[in-house]
Parts: structure tokens; sequence; C-alpha cells
């Protein structure tokens, strides 16, 4: 396999400059304070600067600065920021990365990855369950994963492609920074944090050698029967033909990931019943199957109208609540904002919402999630004033004036062929 050993004169003062460009420009600051518009002023000195800072190895990036996003109704989830110079430069070797390692990256793997999504995984996941003979899923979950990745570990990963000493000390550097918080510098000795732009692909490329070429390359051959793993960055699902593998298999996984100083959530992680032969037993002998979310979605085993068997799913619980939570927030910030300004913003979120979770036997959920929408709508405009009387009736006919999306089935996946 070749190594690349020349990489860090890509890093020039176009390529940044083009890199630069390409972020938001409503990218949230780092430690330093500083917007993209305010070092927009200056950024033909700093990127200079930067440049020659990276030819003499002298280049240190600055440490993220931690805040926190809702994960679900009970738990936050950490964040990294960079900073605006340090997005950057981690976007250019983000791009260099993804343009060595795509054409190794795995089948199996769709996060991160050019032309690649969560949608297709999941589509891809309802054909092997549909058409092949699953009995078993494997539904993992790896504790802490960005918060758990040795740093050595990693850089072996990357030495399998790489061997630009530079290049490896600047990915070293960046892992090592540290982060802020509330004004306390803390060192990190392992993880990559979630936040900043280069920890996507350093994921991806170390679950391709702990996870994704150990499954194709020495698990699937010792098996019985067959089995099909799906994995979008650190969430993934295995559908085994028979139930001993399914069993050796979590073991081996087990065994696996504390080799490479990872560890299974013993609470998120179960096997289960799934398939034709769960929905024959549950026919047959009543056992209804069980079920397993993945990507915001909640599978189960189903009925057709035809009375034959077919992977259902639904909008997960906790997604959805969330969803709706982060809606009713927003519509709060709207409160003394003019109606015509922002409704066509609440439009496009509905579209949004409706791109991604409007696929083949979601129908239900996603008519009522419109539904709340239209109720949210109205609680928020009620806050605006105590003439509550009436209310509903203006709602419904600035919504005949100016209606907002229908739901609607965008993806349709029922007797589609595989294509992985």
């Amino acid at each position: 396999m070749c190594k690349f050993v020349n990489l860090m004169y890509l890093l020039s003062e176009d390529f940044l400059a083009a890199c630069f460009r390409e972020l938001s420009k409503s990218a949230a600051p780092g430690v330093d304070g500083k917007t993209w518009e305010m070092l927009q002023t200056e950024m033909p000195h700093h990127l200079t600067r930067m440049v020659d800072w990276l030819k003499r190895g002298q280049y240190w990036p600055q440490p993220v600065r931690r805040t926190y996003i809702p994960k679900d109704e009970h738990s936050l989830r950490p964040l990294g920021i960079p900073t605006i110079g340090d997005k950057i430069l981690q976007l250019a070797m983000t791009k260099i990365l993804t343009a060595i390692y795509e054409c190794d990256f795995l089948p199996v793997s769709y996060g991160y990855r050019p032309g690649r999504g969560a949608l297709q995984a999941l589509q891809e996941m309802n054909n092997c369950l549909f058409m092949n003979p699953v009995s078993t899923v494997i539904d993992a979950d790896i504790k802490g994963f960005f918060d758990s990745v040795n740093h050595r570990k990693l850089m072996n990963c990357l030495k399998q492609r790489v061997a630009d000493d530079k290049f490896l000390r600047l990915v070293e550097r960046f892992l090592k920074a540290g982060v802020m918080i509330d004004g306390i510098y803390n060192e990190t000795e392992i993880g990559t944090p979630q936040g900043g732009i280069l920890s996507p692909i350093l994921s991806n490329i170390f679950l391709h050698y702990a996870l994704d070429r150990w499954f194709i390359n020495e698990i699937k051959p010792k098996l019985s029967g067959d089995a099909w793993l799906f994995r979008y960055a650190d969430d993934f699902v295995v559908c085994t033909q028979k139930v001993e593998d399914a069993q050796w298999l979590l073991n081996a996984i087990r065994v696996r990931f504390a080799s490479c100083d990872l560890e299974l959530s013993e609470e998120k992680t179960r096997l289960l019943s799934f398939g034709c032969k769960a929905w024959a037993d549950w026919r047959n002998r009543g056992i209804k199957p069980e079920t397993f979310d993945f990507l915001g979605f909640t599978h189960f085993v189903g009925t057709s109208r035809k009375g034959k068997y077919l992977v259902g799913r639904t909008t997960s619980r906790k997604k959805f609540r969330k969803s709706l939570a982060t809606l009713k927030k927003w519509l709060g910030e709207m409160r003394n904002v003019p109606m015509r300004e922002w409704w066509g913003m609440l439009a496009a979120k509905m579209r949004g919402y409706y791109q991604y979770y409007g696929v083949s036997g979601n129908s239900r959920a996603i008519i009522i999630y419109a539904q709340r929408v239209r109720e949210l709508v109205y609680q928020a405009l009620s806050r605006r004033s105590q003439r509550k009387s009436g209310l509903w009736i203006k709602l419904n006919r600035y919504l005949d004036r100016f209606p907002l999306p229908k739901p609607r089935i965008v993806h349709k996946w029922y007797a589609c062929k595989s294509t992985q």
C-alpha cells in the first residue's frame, strides 16, 4: 500500500484562503473571541504568517472552547469549538485526509463521507432486513467514543497511509491542544473533541481499522452464516443470519474494542430477534419482536397491507420530542419579530424535517409533527396578546393564504433493490 510522504506543501496560502471562504460566516468564535468577519480584514497577513509557521514546524493550535448542547431531555453533549484560524487549517487537513482515505473506506461506512449519508445507510439497512435472511440484530453503542480515542493508536492508523512526519506532528498537536473550561486549561490526553472539523475524518479513520476492516476481513470469514455491518460515525448496527453468530460476534466486538481502548455501553447494547423469522414467530406464537433505534428512527417488524413481512419505522420518540422542543424554543425567540419575517423560515425548517423523516412507513409520525407545529405556532402567537378569542380563526385564514409545507413521503424505500 502506497504512503504519502510530502503533504505539507499542499497547505499553501491559496488553499487555506479557499478553505476560509468555505467556513460559515456565523461560525462560533474560539478562545480568542475572533469571528469570521473580524478575521476577514486581517486574513492575508494571517495566512502568510500561518504558512510561515507551518513551514518551520512552529504552528501550535490554540485550545478549544468547551460548550454544551442538549443531547436529549436529560443530558448535554460537550463540544469543542476551535478558533477560526484553527478551523481553516483543520478544513484543509480534512480535505487532504479525505482524498487519501476515501478510496480505502469500505461501503459499510456512511458518516461524513462525500456522496454518502444517514438516509443512504437507513435505506441499505432496510433493504438488507427485507431481502436477506436476517434473524438477529446487534444494536450496539460505543461508550463515550469521541472522548475515548487513544491518540497513540490513532496516530498508528494514520501512519498506515501517511509518512509525512511534519503532517503527522501537526495532527497530534491538534489532538493535544487542550480544552478551556470556564477559563481553566485542561490537557487532552485522549479523545477527539466533537465540534472540530478534523474530528469526523479522524474518527472514521480510527474505526475503519478498529471495526470496518476487521469485520470484513477477519470476522465474516469465520461466521457460519452471513452478516452485514452498517456504521454511521460511531453508531453502528450488525445484522446476522444466525443467532449463534450474533452471540459470538458480540463477544468478539467487546474483545476487539478492549484492544483498541474502546468499550461498549452494556446498558445500550443488546441482541434482538428481527427479520422474517421474528415476524413468523410473532404470527404463529404471538412473540412480539423488539424494536431498535438507529439514526433517529425506531425500527420494528411490521405487516404489509397484503399480510406479509415488512420493515417498519417511525421517528424515534427522543428525536421527535427534541425536534419539537428546538422548534418551540426558536418560536419563543421570534416572539417580538413580525410574523411575515419568520414564516418563510418556519416553512424551510418543516421542509428540512420532511426531507429527512419523510420515508416509507413514517407518514403517521410526520402528520403528527405537522399538527404539533400548528399548535406550537398558536401557542407562540397567543403569548403575544391576551386576546385569544378568534386566534385559531385568524391563524387558519393566514394558513390559507400562506400555507405551510404539507407532510409527504420523500423517500420511497419499499420494494427497493440493494445497491451495497
